[in-house]
């Protein structure tokens, strides 16, 4: 959906007319509603926001797939480090860069 000149509102004319917004928006239009000149807030109908937070949440899914993907596919590769080395590794690097901060 696309927003048109006419959806984008002053907060002061936002505030007078609340009622016709409301009913706008749950007829499928969105408005932003502006302070000072600026974009400060969306108004969007709550079941769009409900599928909104639902795409949110699929995305987050697919982007963790991914991750653990990549980490089968270095584990296939043999890109690993015991779990000890490792975060002994860290530790040490953590503690060389903080040495070097102060110094």
């Amino acid at each position: 959906m696309f927003i048109l000149a006419r959806d984008i509102i002053p907060f002061s004319v936002a505030r007078t007319r609340l009622s016709e917004l409301i009913v706008e928006v749950q007829n499928g239009a969105e408005k932003i509603i502006t302070k000072n000149g600026e974009p400060a807030v969306a108004v969007i109908d709550a079941k769009r926001l409900d599928h909104y937070h639902a795409l949110e949440q699929a995305r987050i899914h697919l982007l963790m797939l991914d991750e653990v993907e990549k980490g089968l596919a270095d584990v296939e590769a043999g890109h690993t480090v015991d779990a000890a080395e490792g975060l002994a590794a860290m530790k040490r690097a953590r503690k060389s860069s903080s040495r070097k901060a102060r110094g």
